[in-house]
């Protein structure tokens, strides 16, 4: 019997863990190993700070589905790996695994600049997006300028355009939109960018929301410090703010930069081929956030990186279950998709509206490309978070 132990409970681990014992049944043996017991929506987490959602509506606990199907779930921090003895050390013990899937997401680097964990919001996580729900209740007390947007290196871009849309919408809901000047700002090349170098009629669609919405916006910028008060850009130009929400970067986690002979980038990533298998430790693989990802365009001026979604998660983590079954079953002709060949699937938030945005490979060359807005409810995002919680939660990994 084969082991393999996957680190990391979200999209990408969830999917490898579930499809790998789903198609190695009897034959394989699959340990989960995640420090947190849930499992987390985190598209959602922009709706928390303004009450659409609290974190019970888009979380559960991980261990029933995962013990249902024949998966061992270990609550427990991932310490280091030695990969030569092929040993996972946790703070509950140690695992030897035969396969060792890193699906261990991202870590923030909110050092990116001088003031941003002390000053400024992350909506990111289950605690960040309450604290910036209190905050708000204390700012519509006393409104003033405020300032939304990404960092320098960061990737995320996709879900702080949500965030900013949806803080637009409750202040027009709290009666004191006139009272606040609203900034956009971020380091993509132009509006609409995303990180994906954009898609067609992205950036005119977004300068028409950002003028129907009276936001003004910087492009080609980087944060140079945050303060109480204020945010100061890579231009020096000073804005100021009462409340400000910043997309840092993201870089590898502590287990992975903690553990010496799995070769990481100097960002911790994983690096990996189009199989997802490392580039020269054969039984080591990577899905979702942990995988390392080589931009194919080069920056104006400000640097940032790649989205790394939930939807091309799910697709690495079957990819990399698919490839370690065919392994075990000494084929040697295993499935190949380069993340930038990964479709790109995604609805935007606007604010109970939307954007829908598809495209038959994440990066260029496509040849297929759109972007359909829906002015009139943000129907697709809410299913779509209906849909994948029932999917994970009833073990249907298999599912799109």
């Amino acid at each position: 019997m084969k082991t393999t132990v996957v680190i990391g409970g979200s999209f990408a681990g969830m999917t490898a863990a579930l499809e790998i014992k789903r198609k190695g049944k009897e034959n394989h043996k699959v340990i989960l190993i995640d420090k947190s017991p849930l499992f987390l929506f985190i598209p959602s987490l922009i709706w928390v700070p303004f009450g659409r959602r609290e974190i019970k509506d888009i979380s559960f606990r991980k261990e029933a589905i995962l013990t249902k199907k024949g998966v061992d779930f270990i609550h427990a921090e991932a310490i280091t790996v030695d990969t030569k003895t092929q040993t996972v050390k946790t703070d509950n013990g140690d695992y030897a695994y035969d396969n060792l899937v890193i699906a261990t997401g991202p870590k923030v680097k909110y050092d990116i600049a001088p003031g941003i964990e002390e000053h400024a919001f992350y909506v990111g996580t289950p605690n960040g997006a309450m604290k910036i729900r209190k905050a708000l209740e204390d700012f519509k007390k006393n409104p003033g300028p405020i300032v939304i947007g990404a960092t320098q290196n960061a990737g995320c871009m996709g879900a702080a355009y949500e965030f900013l849309f949806n803080i637009e919408k409750w202040l027009r809901e709290q009666n004191i939109r006139k009272k606040v000047d609203l900034y956009w700002i971020t380091p993509e090349d132009y509006l609409g960018h995303f990180g994906i170098d954009g898609m067609p009629l992205g950036e005119s669609m977004l300068k028409a929301f950002m003028k129907m919405f009276h936001i003004h916006y910087r492009t080609q910028v980087g944060v140079k410090e945050v303060t109480a008060n204020s945010v100061v850009l890579s231009t020096d130009e000073i804005l100021p703010s009462q409340f400000t929400m910043l997309m840092p970067p993201f870089i590898g986690v502590d287990f992975v930069t903690n553990s010496p002979t799995l070769q990481a980038t100097a960002n911790g990533y994983i690096p990996v081929g189009d199989d997802y298998k490392h580039v020269s430790i054969p039984n080591v693989w990577a899905a979702g956030i942990a995988v390392d990802v080589k931009l194919p365009f080069t920056p104006k001026s400000i640097p940032f990186a790649s989205p790394k979604t939930g939807y091309p998660s799910d697709e690495t983590g079957k990819i990399v279950a698919e490839n370690i079954i065919r392994e075990s079953n000494g084929r040697t002709n295993l499935k190949k998709k380069a993340w930038g060949k990964i479709p790109g699937v995604c609805i935007m938030d606007c604010g109970k509206k939307e954007v829908l945005i598809f495209s038959n490979h994440l990066f260029k060359p496509r040849t297929i490309a759109l972007m359909i807005p829906n002015v009139i409810y943000d129907f697709s995002k809410v299913l779509l978070e209906k849909y994948f919680l029932w999917k994970i939660k009833n073990g249907y990994s298999y599912l799109p």
